[in-house]
Formats: structure tokens, sequence, C-alpha cells
């Protein structure tokens, strides 16, 4: 399977290229580079391996939720190349792809995931290993505050994501229902590649001008109204 996978929903600007059993990568965190970063990546991915657009099977992109602009920058770009290349797009769950990366990592069951969302919330998102230890979500991704998770009965969850470290309330209200804390806080877009791969062969590509982010926070990705 032949896969370009693409993410800016956090500070992470990540690209990463699937030939079969090939992976590179390229992954940094600099927070407002994405613009300057990721056509350059994936530019460098398609020169190291020496396929072209065209050749690749579709572009994986993390689809938040996460940051408006960087996932607006991701989605934009990611269908631009697809439109140019005749290619569909897979979209995968951004926080998703911390949970596959914890479970790729260590031994884990279940992940909870929290990404900062601004306005003392974040986007939460529960998961338990499926199969090929791939993450299956409990419950739909939601907005969340700084209290307590009320899905949390075990001190069996890893927290993974940066909005622990974001906002130490919430690390304080859940504490004796995780059971370790996770250093992963940012998507890597190696890990979107696993789960593209599996939603690919479920069917779940897309037409470029079908995408459509997660936003979850839907007042901000509309425009306001008028002023009477």
């Amino acid at each position: 399977m032949k896969l370009l996978a693409l993410d800016t929903s956090s500070i992470a600007c990540s690209a990463a290229l699937q030939l079969d059993e090939l992976l590179i990568e390229r992954h940094e965190e600099k927070p407002r580079e994405h613009t300057r970063l990721l056509m350059p990546m994936i530019e460098s991915l398609l020169r190291e391996s020496g396929v072209t657009l065209p050749e690749l099977d579709a572009i994986v992109l993390g689809n938040g939720p996460g940051s408006f602009i960087g996932m607006r920058i991701a989605a934009s770009v990611a269908q631009g190349l697809a439109f140019g290349s005749g290619l569909n797009i897979i979209p995968v769950s951004s926080l998703a792809a911390i949970a596959a990366q914890v479970f790729a990592e260590r031994e884990a069951t279940e992940v909870i995931v929290a990404q900062d969302a601004h306005m003392h919330e974040v986007y939460l998102g529960i998961y338990e290993a499926g199969d090929s230890r791939l993450p299956v979500a409990v419950f739909p991704e939601r907005l969340h505050g700084t209290d307590r998770i009320a899905e949390l009965g075990s001190a069996a969850y890893v927290a993974a994501g940066a909005g622990w470290q974001r906002y130490p309330d919430l690390l304080a209200a859940n504490r004796e229902n995780l059971g370790d804390i996770s250093d992963v806080l940012h998507p890597r877009a190696t890990h979107l590649l696993r789960l593209g791969s599996a939603a690919l062969r479920e069917g779940h590509a897309v037409e470029p001008q079908d995408i459509v982010p997660a936003y979850l926070r839907q007042k901000v990705a509309q425009k306001p109204a008028p002023v009477s």
C-alpha cells in the first residue's frame, strides 16, 4: 500500500510516506510554522522515495479535532494534492493517532487523549485497543471542561495528549482513575498511516471535496452573524 499522511492539527507539523513496508517520516514541533514546513516536508518525502503523487493509493489526513487554522492547512494541502493527482483522501482522527502511538509503544489497553481546545476546554477521546492494537473509540470525541470525566471507572487508563499538561486541574480531577501519564503529546503522521491503511481497506476514503474537518467547536468554524 502506498500512502502519504499529513497532520497539522497541533503544534506539530507531521508528514509520512508508506511504500508497502517502507516508512519515512518528517516531524517538527514548531508552533505557527506549518505553512512554511508542510510542503517542503512532502517534497522531501517524495524525492527521497522516488515516488510521484499519482502512484499513491490515497492521502491520509489528520482531520482533527485540533487547532482550527492548523486543521485547515493540512486539509487544504491534502485537497490540492488529491485534486491534482486524482487521489482520494482518508480522514483519520488526530486524537486516535495519539492513542495509536501509545498502543504501539506500550502494553496499554485503554487510552484517554486530551488536546488543548483553549477556553479551559479539551478535545477528549477514550479508546480501547482493538484488532492489531489499533484504537477503537469508546464514545464520540467531544469537547470537555477541566472537571471530572464521568466515563472513567478504573485506574487502567493511560493519559496522553498535551491537554493534561495545559490544564493541571483536569489531571487533578481525574488522577485517581488514571494508571499512567504518557509523554505522547501530539499526533505523528506515522501512526496516521496505520489508521489510514485500515480505513482504506474498509472503504472509508472520500473524494477531496467531501472532506469536513472535525471542528467540534462549531461556533469557531462558523462566520459571525451580521450586526444589525
